[in-house]
């Protein structure tokens, strides 16, 4: 069982403090996934040029990872580097994306150990460049005995793309085992996700309004609950963080059952009369 390690209330803002007063601390989401999306524009409106976003995009990566160390969140996923980011964006933006990266997890290594966060991965983080992956392991192995929070860097990733991995590892499953495919199970599926040590997201963060969740997760977030801000991702804080928990403790979760307010079950539903439309 993951451990979120000590509690540190002590440690929010005050003004944190008066929007965790409200929450419910025993009905906490255990992993909260995040697309960050605005930096672009975020630079555009101040007619800054788009890499400057990006790197004050990477400072709300740190407030946002300790506000949820310290309230003791499990699993906190964030949407860093598409798939279609790689293929699509101007090489010189991928270049600086990936020196980011790397800055990020150099000047922030001891900021994670203070805070007790563990950092992990997913995505096709094969294909980028060695002394990026190089950089990413030697933060993950740094931090790996941590207990607090887990912060998930999706790197490389397209929710699509990783369907087909866990599919060619399910066919090379089933071909060596000799497993029928009639015994195939949505949890077969699961435990070849790059997701399948952590639980699904109960929390789905979305910055600067756009109603889409771009690939992101696709499996993973079938019951999620979606909470979208027109905040751009540079101007998002730990106070937004838990003003989105909130909102989340608001909503009654039904997976497909009835809520309390859906009107009264009938006793004996065969007795009742269906009218000709």
């Amino acid at each position: 069982m993951h451990s979120s390690g000590t509690l540190r209330i002590h440690e929010l803002s005050p003004e944190e403090q008066t929007v965790y007063a409200t929450l419910k601390p025993e009905r906490l989401p255990e992993h909260v996934a995040i697309i960050m999306d605005g930096n672009g524009r975020w630079a555009g409106q101040r007619s800054l040029k788009r890499f400057f976003g990006h790197q004050q995009g990477a400072r709300s990566v740190q407030m946002v990872t300790e506000t949820a160390s310290r309230i003791g969140l499990p699993w906190l996923t964030l949407y860093a580097f598409s798939l279609e980011n790689n293929l699509r964006r101007p090489r010189a933006e991928v270049n600086f994306l990936m020196r980011l990266l790397k800055s990020y997890l150099e000047s922030n290594v001891q900021r994670m150990m203070d805070n007790n966060v563990r950092i992990r991965y997913i995505g096709r983080t094969h294909d980028l460049p060695p002394e990026v992956q190089e950089k990413m392991r030697w933060a993950e192995e740094i931090t790996a005995r941590n207990t607090g929070t887990t912060l998930t860097l999706a790197l490389n990733y397209g929710g699509r793309s990783e369907l087909v991995d866990a599919f060619r590892r399910l066919a090379a499953e089933i071909q060596h085992k000799h497993i029928s495919a009639d015994h195939i199970t949505e949890q077969d599926i699961h435990r070849h996700l790059y997701t399948a040590h952590m639980p699904d997201p109960d929390l789905l963060i979305r910055t600067s309004g756009e109603m889409r969740i771009s690939n992101f997760l696709p499996w993973q977030i079938a019951y999620t609950e979606i909470f979208v801000t027109e905040r751009y991702w540079p101007d998002f804080r730990g106070i937004h963080l838990l003003e989105a928990i909130a909102d989340f403790q608001r909503r009654e979760r039904r997976y497909g059952g009835l809520g309390e307010d859906c009107g009264e079950v009938e006793d004996d539903p065969e007795r009742i009369h269906i009218a000709a439309s």
